[in-house]
């Protein structure tokens, strides 16, 4: 046992499990992230003051946190996902570099080759290929590595759900997340926001105006519409095993020709699906699940290959842990640290 919890960390101390009520909490906000604790209340059945003690206790200890980032449309900036060997024994060291990299905003150790599966965002092409991918292939102790890029984003962590609520709960709390659209062009002092957004995705507006030195109505103008240009994705993040879904897997797979569109559709049923891309590469698709057992992905691939004929899963990989997720520095048992590396901010919609 001893051995195996060097090399599963999670497996030295229990999974702290979330009660019944804090999962409908969650679901409610990874539908409605910025909903007031009032109008949760009165779909919830509980208290406000209730809800706002029940959050305060899942973020402060990092079981949950809401949080902002860019959408990652490849039409706007690049998206790639690269897999990284390092040397033996020096996992952890490339760890330690590639997690204060603000571009890579998510790494996962996986259980065997590759040893890292990183996301990396990137303002335009020629930054990520002359600036960033050389900062990860020279980053300690990594000895080589492999990227694809993203051609389509077909869903993300942000569209994946908990099965907690009932089907009226979700469109109560769909209706809330509605925002007023804005279509003209962003302010540029408004991107100030996006720092703090990506800190707390649940920052109200006053809040905001004291760190930027603002009048609180300016901010509020100016935060709605930052969310109401489709820019960003505000989203709820849950510490994975806690959530019920300790393990991850990735497959790298081939998509029958001219078929992504109905590829990502088949998927879009899928309630484990955490990731669904379309890349370049060796292979031309990618697929994500979190799942409750390593025996679920063999059930997981008989359901792809079910609902995708001709699919090919070119290869599998199971993840360890994630180290980090949008930005988030995680231990690891998957809570979040309170640490946050930016991600790249307004100047990416220069690109």
């Amino acid at each position: 046992m001893e051995a195996l919890t060097q090399r599963f960390p999670s497996l030295g101390a229990p999974v702290v499990e979330l009660s019944e009520d804090e999962l409908l909490l969650l679901h409610a906000l990874q539908i409605a992230p910025r909903v007031s604790w009032l109008d949760a209340a009165e779909i919830l059945g509980a208290h406000p003051a209730t809800l706002a003690r029940r959050w305060e206790r899942l973020r402060s200890s990092g079981l949950a946190w809401v949080t902002a980032h860019l959408k990652g449309d490849p039409s706007l900036m690049v998206l790639a996902f690269v897999d990284v060997e390092c040397e033996p024994g020096r996992r952890d060291d490339a760890v330690a570099v590639l997690s204060r990299i603000p571009e890579v905003l998510t790494i996962d150790v996986a259980t065997g080759r590759p040893d890292l599966v990183l996301t990396v965002m990137a303002r335009s092409l020629l930054e990520c290929t002359e600036r960033v991918l050389p900062l990860v292939a020279a980053a300690d102790g990594v000895l080589r590595m492999e990227s694809e890029l993203c051609t389509r984003l077909h869903s993300g962590g942000h569209s994946w759900r908990l099965a907690a609520l009932d089907k009226a709960q979700i469109g109560a709390f769909a209706e809330l997340a509605r925002v007023e659209p804005f279509a003209g062009p962003v302010p540029p002092a408004a991107f100030d926001l996006l720092p703090i957004l990506a800190r707390n995705g649940r920052a109200g507006a006053a809040d905001m105006a004291r760190e930027l030195g603002r009048s609180p109505a300016t901010v509020h103008r100016q935060l709605a519409k930052v969310l109401g240009s489709e820019l960003l994705f505000v989203r709820c993040e849950v510490a994975q095993g806690p959530a019920g879904y300790p393990v991850a897997c990735r497959w790298l797979a081939k998509a029958p020709a001219g078929r992504h569109a109905e590829t990502a559709a088949a998927l879009s049923g899928l309630r484990n699906v955490r990731l669904a891309a379309s890349t370049t590469g060796r292979t031309n698709f990618i697929i994500m699940m979190w799942l409750r057992t390593v025996a679920d992905v063999l059930t997981a691939e008989l359901t792809l290959q079910e609902r995708i004929p001709g699919i090919d899963l070119v290869r599998s990989t199971v993840m360890m842990r994630s180290v980090k997720r949008v930005g988030f520095v995680l231990d690891p048992d998957g809570t979040a640290t309170g640490e946050m590396i930016a991600a790249p901010g307004p100047g990416m919609m220069d690109a």
